[in-house]
């Protein structure tokens, strides 16, 4: 029998600085069986930084061939492709011809030397990719219980984040931001 995800609700009050955004939301996240709680929380902490209208969570970790966090037009195309993690590079340079912005989000002990290793590559390519600190990623994982409330600001890309358990922030390194791109994070 295959196991099936952990259901997770989010009350979220963000005041994104950075994008001059402010707004609040009812999330509703699945965190798939063999995804850990610090990738789920970079996964919200990606929509809070990109968050507009028609930003959306996809099916993730399950649908292979989806971006982890998307905006779509009303007639279905695709504006902003956000993937979390250390992709291949031949998946982001699909995605850039797949979306006008395409953005990644490191967020593990890993990043440095897959930045170290693959970077060189998506220098052609037009990606913004961005490293969230791991050791703050893991302070907010610990944050985690089936429902949350949290309150989220967010300024000169650090990610102050209150909730009922305590509080933490989390910085936002970009790695490379893309000329081509018309937004900057």
């Amino acid at each position: 029998m295959a196991l099936k995800p952990t259901i997770y609700k989010i009350k979220i009050s963000l005041s994104n600085i950075d994008q001059n955004h402010y707004d609040n939301f009812d999330l509703t996240i699945a965190q798939h069986p063999s995804e850990t709680r610090e990738r789920m929380m970079a996964r919200v902490l990606a929509f809070c930084m990109n968050a507009r209208e028609n930003l959306a969570f996809t099916k993730g970790l399950s649908a292979v061939e989806e971006p982890d966090i998307w905006a779509k037009t009303l007639d279905d195309r695709l504006t902003l492709w956000i993937d979390i993690g250390e992709p291949a590079f031949d998946r982001i340079k699909k995605a850039t011809r797949l979306s006008p912005v395409v953005k990644v989000y490191s967020f593990n002990l890993k990043s440095d030397s897959w930045w170290a290793k693959e970077g060189s590559k998506f220098m052609d390519l037009k990606v913004c990719v961005f490293k969230f600190d791991w050791k703050n990623i893991q302070e907010l994982a610990t944050l985690v219980e089936r429902t949350m409330d949290f309150s989220i600001t967010i300024s000169d890309n650090i990610a102050y984040i209150s909730g009922k358990k305590g509080e933490c922030e989390v910085s936002c390194v970009p790695l490379q931001k893309s000329a081509a791109s018309p937004e900057r994070r």
